[in-house]
C-alpha cells in the first residue's frame, strides 16, 4: 500500500489534484472579492445594468435611424426622448390605476389564500393539522406585515424615492451614451488589450451583447402578448382588477418560469375570491392555454436564438438569485446565467478547436462590434 502511494505516478496525480484545488480556491476567492466590490459600488453598478438593459431594448430603433443616415448623437437623442415619453405615458395610463388598486389586489390575494386554507381543511382532504394552520396563519401575517411595511416605507421614505429618481436619470443618460458611442467600444477595447486578449475579449463581449439583447427583447414581446391575452380572458370572464393583473403578467415575464407561475396564481386567487370556483377554474384554464401557446408558439417565433439554457438551470438560477438578492436577483439571474454560458461556450470552443494561423480568424460579430 505504501509502495503504491509512493510511486511517481501517484505523487504526480496528487500534485496535479493539489494544484487544481489551489486554482479553484483562487477562482472562488476572486469571485467573492468581485461580488463584494460590486456590492460596495452598487449605487453605480445598478444604473449601469439598467442602462444596458434599456439599450438592448432600444438599440434596433437607433440602428435603423443610423442606417438611414442620421448622425449618431441625433439618433440616440431621438430614441431616448421617445423612450422617455413612452415610459411617462405608461406611468400615466397604467401605473396610476394599478397603484390605486394595489390595496384591493393585496386584500384579494390574502382572502384567496384564506379560502384555499378553508377548502383544504374540509373534505376530501380534511387537513386539520394545527401546525399547518399555524404556519399558514404566520405566512399570511408576515405577508400583511411586509406589505404594510412596504407601503409605509414608500410613503415616508423620501430617500428611497430620491434614490430611485437618481437611478432612473443616470440610467437614461447612460442609455443615451451607449446608443451614441456603443459601436465604438469594441474597436477601442481591442486596441487597448495585448496579444490574444485583443480578439478573445471583444468576441465574448459581442456574443454577450447579442445574447442579452435577444433575451430582453424576446421576453418583452412574449410578456406583452401574455398580458394582452390573459387580460382579455380575465375581462371576458368578468374578473375585477384586469389592468393590475395584466401589468403583473407583463412584469413577471422577465422572471422565466417562476414569474409566470406567480402571476397565474394571483389571477386565479382574485377570480376565486370575486367570482367563485367556476370562474377561477376558467381563469386557470385560460392561463394554462396561454402559457402553452407561449412555450410552444410565441417564444420559438419571437426568439430567434435561445439562451442555450435548460429549464432546470433557469429555475435554479432564478431561485438562487432570489435567495441572494430578492427581486433584483431574480430579475438578473437568467441574464447572468446566460452570459456565464456564453463565456463557457467560447472557452470550450478555444480548447477544442485547432489553433488557426494569425490573420485567419474571423472578426467579432454582432451589432455592437460594427463602428
Amino acid at each position: 500500500m505504501s509502495a503504491s502511494l509512493s510511486s511517481p505516478r501517484t505523487r504526480a496525480a496528487l500534485r496535479t489534484s493539489a494544484r487544481i484545488s489551489v486554482d479553484l480556491l483562487l477562482v472562488l476567492v476572486m469571485l467573492a472579492v468581485t461580488l463584494w466590490m460590486l456590492g460596495r459600488m452598487w449605487s453605480v453598478v445598478w444604473p449601469l445594468i439598467i442602462g444596458l438593459l434599456l439599450t438592448t431594448l432600444t438599440w434596433p430603433v437607433a440602428r435603423s435611424l443610423r442606417r438611414l443616415g442620421w448622425p449618431a448623437a441625433l439618433a440616440a437623442a431621438v430614441v431616448t426622448v421617445l423612450f422617455l415619453l413612452v415610459a411617462l405615458g405608461v406611468v400615466a395610463l397604467i401605473a396610476v390605476p394599478v397603484a390605486s388598486q394595489s390595496g384591493e389586489l393585496t386584500d384579494g390575494v390574502v382572502e384567496g389564500v384564506q379560502k384555499l386554507r378553508d377548502w383544504a381543511a374540509g373534505p376530501p382532504l380534511n387537513i386539520g393539522d394545527a401546525q399547518v394552520t399555524k404556519a399558514i396563519d404566520t405566512a399570511v401575517a408576515r405577508a400583511q406585515d411586509g406589505l404594510g411595511n412596504m407601503v409605509s416605507t414608500v410613503v415616508t421614505g423620501v430617500s428611497t424615492v430620491v434614490n430611485g429618481v437618481v437611478t432612473a436619470v443616470l440610467a437614461l443618460f447612460l442609455m443615451f451614451f451607449f446608443l451614441k458611442d456603443g459601436p465604438r467600444f469594441l474597436p477601442w477595447l481591442a486596441r487597448q488589450l495585448p496579444g490574444r486578449l485583443a480578439t478573445d475579449i471583444p468576441t465574448v463581449a459581442a456574443r454577450s451583447w447579442d445574447t442579452l439583447g435577444s433575451f430582453v427583447r424576446s421576453q418583452a414581446a412574449v410578456g406583452l402578448l401574455d398580458a394582452v391575452l390573459i387580460g382579455l380572458g380575465l375581462w371576458i370572464v368578468g374578473v375585477p382588477l384586469v389592468l393590475p393583473l395584466a401589468v403583473l403578467t407583463f412584469v413577471s415575464a422577465f422572471v422565466p418560469i417562476v414569474g409566470a407561475l406567480f402571476a397565474g396564481f394571483v389571477a386565479v386567487l382574485i377570480a376565486l375570491v370575486s367570482n367563485g370556483l367556476t370562474d377561477a377554474l376558467i381563469v386557470l384554464a385560460i392561463i394554462v392555454v396561454v402559457q402553452q401557446l407561449e412555450g410552444n408558439v410565441f417564444q420559438p417565433m419571437i426568439q430567434s436564438r435561445g439562451l442555450g439554457l435548460h429549464a432546470a438551470v433557469i429555475l435554479l438560477a432564478v431561485t438562487l438569485g432570489g435567495s441572494l438578492s430578492g427581486i433584483v436577483g431574480s430579475l438578473l439571474a437568467v441574464p447572468v446565467a446566460a452570459l456565464i454560458a456564453v463565456v463557457w461556450n467560447y472557452v470550450r470552443e478555444q480548447l477544442s478547436d485547432v489553433p488557426q494561423e494569425p490573420g485567419t480568424g474571423e472578426p467579432p460579430t454582432g451589432d455592437v462590434a460594427t463602428a
